[in-house]
C-alpha cells in the first residue's frame, strides 16, 4: 500500500515563498559572479557539515571512479556539492541575463559541435504542418536548466517534462521563471498524452533522462553499475520515429557562462535493424550522458540516488 503524503501546511508554504522572493531580491543587489562566489561558499560547508550527502556523493564517485585517491574523491564531492548550490543561485537569475540581445555573452556554443543540433531544431517546431518532431536529453549536470532556457530564447520552443516542486507557491513562481521565453514545463504525472501531441506534430519534448525509474525501469550500465532508467524515452522514439538528441550546458570557470555541448544524436536508422532497439537506444543515450560527466565530473549531481533502485537479489547500497 503506498504511504500516503502528509497534507502540506499552506502558512509554512506561504513563508518559505516570500522569504525566497527576500532572498531573490537581496541577490540581485549583487553581481551574479559575486554571488557565485558566495553560493560555493556555502557549498563547501555543506560538503563539511552534511555527512549524509557528503557520504553519498563521495560513495557515488568512489564507485564511479575506483582508479581515484580518496583526495581526490573528496575534492570531487565537494566540488559537486558547491555546483548545486551555484546552480539555484544561476536559477534566479537567469531571466534577467539570457536574453535575445545577451544569449552570446554567457553561453559559448562549437558551431562544429553543435550546428547538427540547429539543423534538427530547425526542421521540428510545434506547427502541425511542420517538422518531424524531437526528443533532447539532458543529465543532472552542468546548468540543465539554462539549455532549454537559450534554445526558448532563440526561438526553438519545447515542452519539458518534470516533476513540479512540493511547495506550491515556490513551484508556480519557478515555474513561471522558467516558461518565459517560451518553454513550457508540464507535470511528468500524466505526460504521455501531451508528449505524444506534441512529437505527432513534429515539435521538441525535452527530459532529463538519469533519473532513478525504479522497479519498472530497464537497467542499463551507467559507471559501470546497473541503474535503473524510464523505458518511455525509447518507446517515444521508436513509435514516432524522431531522433533522441543528448547534450548538456557546461559552466566554464565559476561564472554565469556556460558551453552548449552536445554528445549524441540517435536516429531512426541507428535503431532499426537492432535485436532489441528499446535497449539500444536506452542504452546508448546513458552512456552519452556518461561520457559528458566524465569530462567535467565535478559539475554532477553525485547526491543524487541514481542507483537508489538495485537489480533482483542485488542489496541496496549502504549511503543510499
Amino acid at each position: 500500500m503506498a504511504k500516503e503524503k502528509k497534507p502540506r501546511n499552506a502558512l509554512l508554504d506561504r513563508a518559505q515563498y516570500v522569504a525566497l522572493r527576500v532572498v531573490s531580491a537581496g541577490l540581485h543587489s549583487w553581481p551574479i559572479d559575486l554571488n557565485l562566489q558566495i553560493a560555493k561558499f556555502i557549498g563547501g560547508l555543506w560538503f563539511r557539515f552534511g555527512r549524509k550527502h557528503r557520504e553519498r556523493a563521495t560513495g557515488n564517485i568512489r564507485r564511479s571512479f575506483p582508479e581515484k585517491s580518496e583526495h581526490d574523491i573528496a575534492t570531487l564531492a565537494e566540488q559537486s556539492m558547491q555546483h548545486l548550490i551555484m546552480f539555484a543561485v544561476e536559477m534566479l537569475f537567469t531571466t534577467r541575463l539570457i536574453r535575445i540581445d545577451t544569449w552570446q555573452k554567457y553561453c559559448v556554443v562549437d558551431r562544429a559541435n553543435f550546428g547538427p543540433l540547429l539543423e534538427l531544431l530547425m526542421k521540428s517546431s510545434n506547427s502541425p504542418t511542420q517538422g518531424r518532431g524531437m526528443i533532447m536529453l539532458t543529465g543532472h549536470y552542468g546548468n540543465w536548466e539554462v539549455l532549454g532556457y537559450t534554445l526558448a530564447t532563440l526561438g526553438f520552443g519545447s515542452i519539458a517534462v518534470a516533476r513540479p516542486l512540493d511547495n506550491p507557491y515556490i513551484n508556480d513562481w519557478v515555474m513561471g521563471v522558467r516558461e518565459r521565453r517560451g518553454q513550457r514545463i508540464i507535470d511528468k504525472k500524466g505526460a504521455i498524452e501531451e508528449v505524444s501531441t506534441t512529437l505527432a506534430r513534429g515539435g521538441v519534448v525535452g527530459f532529463i533522462a538519469d533519473q532513478n525509474a525504479g522497479k519498472k525501469g530497464m537497467f542499463v550500465d551507467f559507471f559501470g553499475r546497473k541503474a535503473s532508467t524510464y523505458k518511455s524515452i525509447g518507446l517515444l522514439a521508436m513509435e514516432y520515429k524522431v531522433p533522441v538528441v543528448v547534450g548538456c550546458a557546461v559552466r566554464v570557470g565559476d561564472r554565469f557562462k556556460y558551453r552548449m555541448h552536445m554528445q549524441d544524436v540517435i536516429r531512426p536508422e541507428d535503431w532499426k535493424d537492432q535485436d532489441d532497439p528499446l535497449r539500444y537506444i536506452t542504452q546508448r543515450y546513458t552512456k552519452a550522458i556518461e561520457d559528458f560527466v566524465r569530462a567535467e565530473p565535478g559539475q554532477y549531481l553525485w547526491v543524487h540516488r541514481r542507483w537508489k533502485t538495485r537489480p533482483k537479489g542485488e542489496a541496496p547500497e549502504r549511503f543510499d
